[in-house]
Formats: structure tokens, C-alpha cells, sequence
């Protein structure tokens, strides 16, 4: 017998541990449900049956038996020795009586083993037909109520997965009547993608399904209207007494606007809003997939980096509303230009990569490359008229030019600022040469920080003498590095790399700072209103007007007049987006420096870009002021121009006395260069300018 009730008690342990659905299904049954043992001791009970019987629900150890009337019991004894060998319900009607019951209860039994032949399921209604059918409605009335107030969709299918019952909820999901769903295979209401989910997910013959197992989905369906729905279905066995299962049951949810909302923010997560292209993000798997299908496939890919020249431009002129059409319709471009399965995606501003895949030749790179800069080459129509770009592509192949993801991006990077560099409007493919002049950046722009921070930095400076008086009272600013190893350095030979690296904002504070301090001394040893000039890069120039404005509070805190210093532009940083160079040329202004504008008349310069911005030097080339009279006459021309818009002439490169004379009869105002002195430092230019402080001539030096 203790084996027995071990056994029954690990039969109700499996059941309890799987949460079986039978004793779920029955636990508010309006009919009292038992599990016995097959000893007889209830190891479970419904709520009805614990409370017909007046124990707790796990049975307390009791036997059934005890609480059949005596004269039923051998009735009882007979019954439950063959319920648990037969897997169909057997019937008894007997009469119950316990301790503490006044009355006796007459009972109607229903009884089978539970299928491990180790428990008995045991089902208890009223011994009277009347009170059966009393029950048996009130359960009813209770299920409709539920089923037609549920908030979910119920459906229940036969074995062959047609529709045997739906819900209210569940036909107003799908749009249909109740009546138009009945018997029809619930696949009817499914596209062949929802069809493939549901055979995947097994829904209808799910081998769980066989053991009394529910199973979740995430389905699609397609409504009487046309539209999608998705839906979240739990989905429970209808299983027979013999365990066999006779159909389904469904809860099902509707997630359309979950799913809608997942899948949008999935798409801002991968693609670019204003083009639809594919972002950063995407970009990098796509490439990583396509490498390893290279890989397989023993065929290569190229990248190309494609970044559009001049963009920056249209977007400070004419606004970034309208650069952003630029933009989707240089998408639209170059997506015209290549294949549906490549990959074309924005990672961001005006830069753009192609994944070229399954390549088995380099002339098809050409031919797309080409076709990109041609296309982009052509106007843009916008709203407010036509705008000019170009785009200079950088293309590297795999697995020729790089091992791995990072090393392909970083190949096709300096591809592209190879083309950049070789005049722009073109593409070009990586060579070794380029990786070693990245390399090559790299450890001067290392360099360039440490420079920074060790202070290897020397300022030279170059004297601005007055050709009516002879007098230097201005002078120029001139950078020098002197590195440890190659000795010092000029300009041309690193600022290119201070700049693309972007220490030239740096630097260049630090030479503001550097040349304040020294105009201060000069100020009292030389003259009150001595000035110095300072070059401005055009990556200094499109910086944040904060930089300006932490000058302006240094000069103040030096007790400097702002007009102590003047900035060097040049004529290209004219021409980089209109509307920013005027506003910040009024920052100047309103700070109260000076600005002259270097190179005057050698690249794209003109009479409208010195009457719309506020400059207040010009420089010119002293080696128009050659012997021939047409170049004597050109550099008067230019003197007097500038004299009528109130500006005054610095000629640079003086290198003759010659060049002296016909700028001394033009009516220019200032000269610099090797006639006068070759950059020096501070001491030598101050010597040089106390002993011309009487206006004497300076002579060559």
C-alpha cells in the first residue's frame, strides 16, 4: 500500500509540475473534479470539491472513501477498481455521508484513469437529473457570458482545422459575420506568408499539442477588407478521454499596432528617414554578410565611399530644407546607376557607399563608378533653382585590398580622399601608396599633439613696413615647428594634416594667444597702434563664434585694443557658403578686429566680394609689380580700386628694389617680404623697428 501511495503522490507531483491543463481546465468547474490515488487518498481537488467535502484543496492525505455512505461503499470499491483500468469515463450513482453532515448527498460518479494507470480522474455532479441540468445551464451561462464579453478573439477548431466556434471578438477582428466563419479551414483567412507562419509555428498539428500542451505564435491574417492583422495566439489542445486530440482551442490578441510600432522603430534603427536608404547601422551588415559570401563563393566586392564635393556650399546658401532635396535626389541617382541587389546606403551628411557584390571582373566597377560621377555631375533642379555638385568616389576590393571590415572601410576611406585630392569629380581605386600615406598622417598628427603639448612651436615674424614713412609698424605672424628629429619646419609641410585632423583649431588658439601677448610688449616698445596679422584657415573660419568671443575676452584681459590683431583670410574662404562667411566676417567686425584678405587677385577674388564682406587689407602679389607696363598699370588699378571702397594695400613678396619702386609710385601703402626682412624673431624685429621708428629708409637686408 506505501508503494501506492508513493506512486499516486508522484503522479500528482508530474501533474502539478506541469501545470496540467485538465486540472487548469477544471479548477472553477461548477461539478466537483478529484484526483485520487490508487490507494483511494485524494492527492487533488477542484474548488467545488473541496468545498463539497470540506477539505483544502490538496486532499490532506483523506481517503474518498471515507466519505461514502457505508452502505454505498462496496458499491464504490467495485466502481473505483475499474475506473482505474479503463481509459473511458465509467459511471456509479451512490450516496455520500461524513462526520458532520447531517444529511445524506446522492451523487452520480464519472471515473477514468488519468492514462499513467497510477491515479483515477474522478468527476462528482448532483444524483438528481433536475440538478444536473440546473448546473449544467448555470455553467453554460457562465461560459457565454465570458466568451461574448471576452477582449480577445476565441476559436475553436475540429481535427481538420476547420472552424467550429468563434467568438464575437474574434469575428470582428477578421471582419466576417459568425455565421461566414463556421466551417470553413481557418487557412482561408491567411496569405500564403501567414499559411508558411502557421505550418512553421505547427499550430495544428503541433507534436506538443499530442502530449496536452498549449503553444504561442505570432500569426498574420487577412481581414474581410484587405488589411493585415496581427495576431498573438495561445492555443490549447482539445483532447478526447482516450488522449487523442480532437481539435483546438485559440486565445488570440490583436498586436497590429505593436507590431506596426516595432517594426517602425526597427526601420529608424536601419534606415536613413530622408533617403529610405540603408544607415550606418544596416550598411555594416549588409557588408559583413556580403564579405562572407565572397568568401564562400570565391568572388569579390567592391566598396565604394562616395561623398558629394561642394555640398557644403549649397546647404550654408541656400539652407539645409533644400539641401536635404540635394540629397534624396542624388539618392535617386545613384540608386539608377547600380543593380537592385546592390547595396547603396547614407551613413550620414553628404557621404555615401555602394556594396558591389559577386563580382567576377574589375570593368564592371569602372563602368558603374563612372556612371555615379556623370550622374552627379548634372545640375540639380531645386526649388530655388539650379545648384552644381560633384562627387569624388573612392573604390576598395575585397578580399584584394583588405582582410577585414574595418581594414575595407579604412581602404575605401582613403581611396576616396585620394580623388578628392587629385581634383575631385573622379573615382579611384586604394593602392598601397595611399595606405602609407595614411600612415603617414597618422603618426604626424601623433606628432602634431605631442608638438602641441611640449611646446616645439615657434612663431617667426615677418616685418610690414610703411612705404611712405619707411616705418615697421605691423608685422606677420609665421608658424614654425621644430620637430626633434627633422628639424624646424614650415608651414606647407604640416598644416595640411593639422587641419584635416582638425588640431589646426588648437594651434591656431595658440598662436592668437601667443602673438596677443607679443603685440602687447610692442605696443609700448615700439608703437601704441603696432599691429599683427595672423592666418585664419578656412577650418579655423567655420568655427563655432564661441572661439571668437574667448579671443575677444583674452584681449580684454591683456587691456588690448581688438584692432591690436588682424586675420589673415584667404580668397577660397570666400567662396566656402556665402551667408556663414558674411555672418562671421560681422562677428569680426563687431569684435572689433580686422580682417585682411590675402592673395588678392590671384584666384577667384573680385570687386563684389571686397564691396559685400567687411574687409579692411587687401594683399597683393608683389610680382605683378614687374617691369612690364601692363603688369605696373594692373597693380595701380588695384591700389586705386581698393582706395575708393576705403581699404589699404599690403604687397607681399616684395623681393627688388625694383618691385619697390613702381609699388612706392602706384600709391600702395604697405610692403613685405625679403627686401625689407625675412621672417625673424621677436627680439630681431623689435631692434629692426625701434632703429626705423625716426621713418628712416629700411634698407635690404
Amino acid at each position: 500500500m506505501d508503494k501506492d501511495v508513493q506512486a499516486g503522490r508522484r503522479a500528482a507531483d508530474r501533474m502539478g509540475d506541469a501545470q496540467d491543463p485538465y486540472d487548469e481546465l477544471h479548477l472553477l468547474a461548477p461539478g466537483g473534479h478529484l484526483l485520487a490515488g490508487a490507494d483511494g487518498r485524494i492527492l487533488r481537488a477542484n474548488v467545488a470539491a473541496a468545498r463539497m467535502l470540506g477539505i483544502d484543496r490538496s486532499g490532506s492525505g483523506r481517503q474518498l472513501r471515507d466519505f461514502v455512505a457505508p452502505g454505498s461503499r462496496t458499491r464504490f470499491d467495485a466502481f473505483f477498481h475499474a475506473a482505474l483500468g479503463s481509459h473511458l469515463p465509467l459511471p456509479c450513482t451512490l450516496e455520500l455521508a461524513w462526520t458532520g453532515r447531517a444529511e445524506v448527498l446522492s451523487v452520480a460518479l464519472a471515473a477514468h484513469a488519468d492514462g499513467s494507470g497510477q491515479a483515477c480522474r474522478i468527476a462528482i455532479e448532483p444524483g438528481d437529473p433536475a440538478e444536473r441540468l440546473a448546473l449544467l445551464a448555470r455553467s453554460e451561462e457562465r461560459f457565454r457570458r465570458i466568451v461574448h464579453c471576452a477582449d480577445v478573439g476565441i476559436w475553436e477548431t475540429d481535427a481538420q482545422g476547420r472552424i467550429a466556434f468563434v467568438n464575437p471578438r474574434m469575428a470582428a477582428l477578421l471582419g466576417c459575420a459568425i455565421e461566414d466563419l463556421l466551417g470553413r479551414p481557418l487557412a482561408d483567412f491567411m496569405d500564403e506568408e501567414g499559411r508558411a507562419r502557421l505550418d512553421a509555428h505547427g499550430v495544428r498539428r503541433l507534436p506538443s499539442h499530442a502530449a496536452g500542451i498549449g503553444a504561442r505564435a505570432e500569426l498574420t491574417f487577412i481581414r474581410s477588407d484587405g488589411a493585415v492583422l496581427w495576431a498573438s495566439v495561445a492555443t490549447t489542445p482539445i483532447v478526447d478521454a482516450l488522449g487523442g486530440v480532437t481539435g483546438t482551442l485559440a486565445l488570440v490578441t490583436d498586436i497590429t499596432r505593436q507590431r506596426a510600432s516595432a517594426e517602425r522603430i526597427w526601420h529608424q534603427a536601419n534606415y536613413d528617414e530622408l533617403t529610405g536608404l540603408p544607415n550606418r547601422h544596416m550598411f555594416r551588415d549588409r557588408l559583413r554578410q556580403e564579405m562572407h559570401r565572397s568568401d564562400r563563393n570565391a568572388t569579390f566586392l567592391a566598396l565604394l565611399f562616395i561623398d558629394l564635393d561642394r555640398f557644403k556650399e549649397v546647404n550654408d546658401r541656400l539652407g539645409h530644407a533644400v539641401g536635404d532635396v540635394l540629397l534624396a535626389d542624388a539618392a535617386r541617382r545613384i540608386k539608377g546607376c547600380v543593380r537592385a541587389s546592390d547595396t547603396l546606403a547614407r551613413l550620414g551628411g553628404d557621404e555615401f557607399t555602394l556594396i558591389l557584390a559577386g563580382l567576377d571582373r574589375v570593368g564592371n566597377v569602372d563602368r558603374i563608378a563612372q556612371a555615379i560621377v556623370d550622374a552627379l555631375a548634372r545640375p540639380f533642379e531645386l526649388p530655388c533653382g539650379q545648384a552644381e555638385v560633384s562627387a569624388s568616389v573612392g573604390i576598395a576590393l575585397y578580399p584584394a585590398d583588405a582582410h577585414d571590415l574595418g581594414e575595407l572601410l579604412a581602404s575605401a576611406d582613403q581611396a576616396m580622399y585620394a580623388s578628392k585630392n587629385g581634383g575631385r569629380n573622379r573615382y579611384c581605386y586604394f593602392t598601397p601608396d595611399l595606405q602609407q600615406a595614411a600612415l603617414r598622417r597618422q603618426a604626424i598628427g601623433a606628432d602634431l599633439r605631442r608638438a602641441l603639448d611640449g611646446g616645439q612651436f615657434e612663431i617667426l615674424y615677418q616685418p610690414i613696413v610703411s612705404l611712405r614713412s619707411g616705418a615697421v609698424r605691423k608685422a606677420e605672424a609665421l608658424l614654425r615647428w621644430r620637430h626633434p628629429r627633422r628639424g624646424l619646419l614650415q608651414p606647407a609641410e604640416f598644416i595640411p594634416f593639422a587641419e584635416s585632423s582638425g588640431l589646426i583649431v588648437e594651434i591656431g588658439d595658440w598662436v592668437f594667444r601667443e602673438a596677443a601677448r607679443q603685440v602687447q610688449a610692442w605696443q609700448r616698445s615700439i608703437a601704441p597702434d603696432f599691429q599683427v596679422s595672423v592666418n585664419k584657415s578656412p577650418v579655423q573660419f567655420r568655427r563655432d563664434a564661441a572661439l571668437y568671443q574667448g579671443w575677444f575676452d583674452y584681449l580684454q584681459e591683456l587691456g588690448l585694443p581688438p584692432r591690436s590683431i588682424v586675420a589673415e583670410i584667404g580668397e577660397n574662404v570666400l567662396l566656402d557658403g556665402t551667408e556663414r562667411v558674411v555672418e562671421r566676417l560681422r562677428q569680426y567686425r563687431a569684435l572689433g578686429l580686422q580682417v585682411a584678405l590675402d592673395h588678392f587677385g590671384s584666384g577667384h577674388g573680385s570687386l563684389a566680394h571686397l564691396q559685400r564682406h567687411a574687409i579692411d587689407f587687401v594683399k597683393v602679389d608683389a610680382a605683378t609689380a614687374g617691369a612690364a607696363d601692363g603688369e605696373a598699370a594692373l597693380v595701380e588699378a588695384i591700389v586705386a580700386m581698393a582706395h575708393k571702397l576705403g581699404l589699404e594695400v599690403v604687397a607681399e613678396g616684395v623681393e627688388t628694389e625694383e618691385q619697390r619702386r613702381l609699388l612706392v609710385q602706384a600709391g600702395c601703402d604697405y610692403g613685405q617680404g625679403y627686401v625689407f626682412g625675412a621672417p625673424m624673431t621677436a627680439g630681431e624685429l623689435e631692434a629692426m623697428a625701434v632703429e626705423r621708428v625716426d621713418g628712416k629708409p629700411v634698407h635690404p637686408t
